[in-house]
């Protein structure tokens, strides 16, 4: 684990114990109603940090009224006018994204950085590969993970400057690889808490798939306080894409199912047995294993790590506990009878 500077955004504390779950509010930011609507099903879904575009003074009333109907802290995301980021953070926000080397003269930066200071507000600095300084690229001949990271740790100077050190870094790149090398290098160059995320990753299916590669690789390094599955869909969406990754690696209790990918020894409807009952447990909290399999080569040996599974054999399949066998059940109650397993676990 990285020698960390925490950094607390409302009840959030960013110190590398947990990694939270963030998305962003996709309503226009003139339908309060809407944005409100979202950002409580985002909470429901189990979002832990929402950010929201304040791209103008009207839209600063967005705070409030979703502050009131949330209880997970809230983040402004601003660019280039310095008051946003003022009134924001007399409306209550509990975050603020901005680039202080974007805002303009050092007095500016100052007024945010007291500000903030004043409310106990972190600041989060962005850099993407898209609007990386010309002066950076030319020196390092694109926007390399030096370039990038050099990029963060100069927009931090500047908060630095006037005593501020409650920042969250994040340095996203639309190419994997790329955004895996500049995490790498800002873990080894700061102790701020960084916020991980591979931007404009794509529609649901290549968005998570470039996601699970950049974000589940740097977790696994123990890179990474916060997490944004980046998705050109229905933010719910991001949600179940993050839990399923933090899942995956082992940094979010819940059900793991394993399940078979199919051969020829197959009797049984398994791919639709297996879409049933990953379904079914979507909202399950046990922290368990379930196995869905083929046929008896693959389980229960091969999955005799679960806590419970079927394998398929002719129109049927068995029910077993580890290498136990429980029961034997025809093809149609193979489900049910698996859930109802699941219960008394």
């Amino acid at each position: 684990m990285r020698n960390l500077h925490p950094v607390k955004v409302g009840s959030c504390l960013l110190d590398g114990r947990h990694i939270y779950i963030q998305s962003m509010l996709n309503t226009r930011s003139d339908d309060i109603a809407g944005s409100v609507a979202q950002a409580k099903a985002l909470e429901a879904a189990g979002c832990e940090i929402i950010r929201a575009a304040i791209p103008n003074m009207d839209a600063v009333a967005l705070i409030p009224a979703i502050k009131e109907a949330v209880s997970i802290p809230l983040v402004a995301d601003i660019h280039f006018d310095y008051k946003l980021a003022l009134a924001a953070a007399d409306a209550g926000i509990d975050k603020i994204r901005i680039n202080p080397g974007n805002i303009g003269a050092m007095d500016r930066v100052k007024a945010v950085a007291d500000k903030c200071r004043e409310k106990n507000i972190p600041i989060r600095i962005g850099v993407n590969s898209g609007s990386l300084e010309k002066d950076l690229l030319k020196k390092y001949g694109g926007p390399t993970p030096q370039a990038m990271v050099e990029s963060a740790l100069n927009h931090a100077k500047l908060l630095e400057q006037f005593d501020f050190h409650e920042i969250v870094i994040s340095i996203k790149s639309s190419d994997v690889r790329n955004m895996i090398a500049c995490y790498r290098l800002a873990a080894e160059s700061c102790d701020y808490p960084l916020h991980l995320g591979v931007t404009e990753a794509g529609t649901a299916r290549m968005g998570l798939i470039k996601s699970a590669a950049g974000i589940g690789s740097l977790l696994c390094d123990g890179i990474g306080e916060t997490i944004r599955v980046s998705l050109t869909a229905d933010p719910i969406e991001e949600i179940a894409a993050a839990q399923d990754i933090l899942k995956a690696i082992g940094r979010r209790d819940g059900v793991q199912l394993v399940s078979c990918p199919t051969c020829g020894r197959t009797r049984i409807d398994l791919i639709g047995t297996a879409k049933a009952v990953e379904e079914a447990l979507r909202g399950c909290t046990k922290n368990i294993k379930v196995a869905v399999m083929g046929c008896v080569v693959n389980g229960p040996g091969e999955a005799r790590e679960a806590d419970i599974g079927i394998a398929g054999g002719d129109g049927c399949a068995v029910l077993f506990k580890g290498e136990q066998i429980l029961r034997k059940v025809p093809e149609s109650e193979i489900v049910p009878a698996l859930l109802a397993e699941i219960e008394k676990l």
